[in-house]
């Protein structure tokens, strides 16, 4: 099939919702689907499927019709398929044009790349260039070097000079050769070393933005020497002539699937007219919240600083090499404050990033979230931190400081912030029981379902069974980290210290059911002695005199009812995407308000009829 078989141009007739001409059953070709779904878990909207379609002269974004959904579930539509679209209109939505398609017919199986070579219509017409005809790729422009070629990045170019398409960053793949993308760069990581039996070498990388999506991109030797000194956070670049991979998701907090490897032929370019691509995106977490983050999980908080340490050197397990630390106190408008770790150079140079400022804002994006003394954070390779970002939080934090902050009394964040009122629980613990779910409810909300964030609920359900093995392990009694057995002692390489013995700390799975359905839940050490009713050293020291003893221990936690409150989070395990659900609180079902509450529900439904 060629693109001459799709109806060139139509795409701006499409989006013009004026244009009485606009041909009837345009055919075009679908470049790209993603599963949008909603952020809230009281949210009764259903998810939505986005589109970009192209007409093989101009592509743009579309939305599915919740009845053509089907069609993607059972991958009866796909990428890069050939259809007619016998029904669609044209909606404005945030000052921008998006077509709904609400019936079509597919025309061929998904063809094994793309037609024609389109172009992003918005940016076209955004340059003000016609739309009528099909365009012809731009000739490279002398004046706009390539910085793949040795030469600086140019001063700014509004289009690439290597005249390929430009694609959204949620299209691209590895079946694609061919592309430019326009993004902006929200995070760029200091250069790092390697050495092994098969060399030397090093490598950097750089979070990448625009409307569609982020990915990352990481470049080795050679292409460090040209691409690092070049490439700057928050601006704008063309970039082309690279090689999309599955992403190696151990070294990388983005959802996307893919990343980018900059090569020695890659070509980058400034793009002076990057106004239409967006700012970093973030999803603020309140400190009084992070109770009910995951440890070892990431997220994004906005605080100001209160305080911050000298510097001071660790000895790195994985390398042997020291490296630098400092400490930071953050708080907010909660009340509470965290304490958050900079690593190396941005240890060492916090204090020239901050300029003096005394109580500066600082917004952080993909910080690990750790539990010592209840919660920590800690900056990593593909974390970023903001001074006094230019946004509404920042502003709103910088107001309440100013005004009551810095005479409120503010509270540390401590174990007891884990899984109670911190954890947006309800002060003390208390569970809501109109917030409530039962087990199908959750599966059918598909809370969790999203990468980007996590979902909560609370339910009621009883325990079926919980899995003796890996139970618990063996931890450094100050930091909570897993130590390792030297024969002599246990060895924490955090603290940088050996311990006679080590504590033992829950980390546990079980299945609960209530009558609609089951889930495996996990929860750690708070969780774990709530449940089954003692100490982990207590039960080690049970296993280790009487296996059967301690089957029983485990025996007697099955069957409680319990109350939950649950977080609900996707992640990836052996290759495949599944919703962990974790345990933030629990607590045993009082039966006499249970029983209350059951008539309550009883009268209030007998009053409604």
């Amino acid at each position: 099939m060629s693109a001459e078989q799709l109806t060139e141009g139509v795409i701006a007739r499409m989006l013009d919702s004026s244009d009485a001409d606009a041909p009837v059953d345009p055919v075009c070709q679908v470049l790209s689907l993603k599963k949008l779904q909603t952020n809230s878990a009281n949210s009764n909207v259903s998810e939505r499927y986005r589109v970009v379609l192209s007409d093989g002269v101009y592509y743009t974004q579309a939305m599915l019709a919740t009845q053509l959904k089907p069609l993607v579930e059972d991958h009866t539509l796909d990428r890069n398929m050939v259809v007619r679209i016998s029904q669609y209109t044209s909606n404005t939505v945030q000052n921008r044009k998006i077509l709904i398609l609400l019936n079509l017919e597919i025309l061929s199986p998904a063809l094994p790349n793309r037609l024609g070579n389109p172009q992003n219509i918005e940016a076209v017409q955004a340059n003000g260039d016609g739309v009528a005809a099909k365009p012809a790729a731009s000739a490279p422009s002398l004046g706009a070097q390539a910085l793949s070629r040795g030469g600086k990045a140019a001063s700014g170019v509004g289009k690439p000079s290597s005249g390929l398409p430009v694609y959204p960053i949620e299209a691209l793949s590895p079946y694609q050769n061919k592309w430019t993308i326009k993004a902006r760069v929200t995070l760029k990581s200091d250069v790092k070393h390697w050495s092994n039996a098969r060399g030397d070498g090093k490598l950097f990388s750089v979070n990448l933005l625009d409307e569609s999506g982020e990915i990352r991109a990481t470049g080795f030797n050679d292409a460090v020497d040209r691409f690092y000194p070049m490439l700057q956070e928050n601006k704008v670049y063309f970039i082309s002539k690279a090689k999309v991979n599955i992403a190696k998701k151990q070294f990388s907090n983005l959802s996307n699937e893919y990343e980018i490897a900059l090569e020695s032929n890659s070509e980058i370019e400034e793009c002076a007219e990057g106004g239409d691509v967006p700012e970093v995106k973030y999803q603020f977490v309140p400190i009084e919240q992070l109770g009910s983050v995951e440890p070892n999980q990431t997220t994004d908080v906005i605080a100001i600083l209160d305080e911050y340490s000298e510097v001071s050197e660790i000895v790195s397990k994985a390398t042997q090499r020291p490296i630098k630390k400092r400490e930071l106190t953050l708080m907010d408008s909660s009340g509470m404050s965290v304490r958050l770790t900079l690593w190396g150079q941005q240890a060492e140079n916090f204090e020239k990033t901050i300029a003096g400022d005394d109580k500066p804002v600082l917004a952080f994006k993909g910080v690990k979230v750790g539990d010592f003394g209840g919660r920590s954070l800690s900056m990593f390779s593909s974390s970023s931190m903001t001074v006094n970002p230019d946004m509404p939080e920042s502003h709103g934090l910088r107001g309440w400081y100013d005004n009551e902050g810095n005479a409120a009394q503010i509270r540390s964040f401590t174990k007891v912030d884990v899984g109670g009122a911190g954890a947006g629980g309800g002060g003390g613990g208390a569970m809501r029981p109109d917030e409530r779910r039962t087990l199908e409810q959750v599966k059918e909300s598909s809370l969790g379902a999203s990468f980007e964030r996590a979902d909560y609920f609370n339910t009621r359900a009883t325990i079926l069974y919980i899995r003796p093995n890996s139970l618990y392990y063996t931890a450094c009694p100050e930091c909570n980290k897993k130590v390792i057995d030297e024969g002599d002692g246990w060895r924490c390489e955090k603290c940088d210290r050996s311990w006679p013995a080590p504590v033992r700390r829950y980390i546990f799975s079980a299945n609960i059911a209530d009558y609609s359905g089951q889930i495996w839940i996990s929860g750690f050490n708070e969780i774990g002695e709530r449940i089954i009713g003692m100490r982990a050293d207590e039960l080690d020291a049970i296993r280790n005199e009487n296996e059967n003893e301690f089957k029983a221990v485990l025996q007697r936690g099955v069957g409680k009812m319990m109350l939950f409150s649950c977080r609900a989070k996707q992640e990836t395990f052996n290759d495949t995407n599944r919703v962990r659900y974790t345990v933030t609180q629990a607590h045993p079902v009082d039966f006499t308000k249970a029983g209350h509450e059951l008539c309550e529900g009883i009268q209030a439904l007998h009053v409604s009829l």
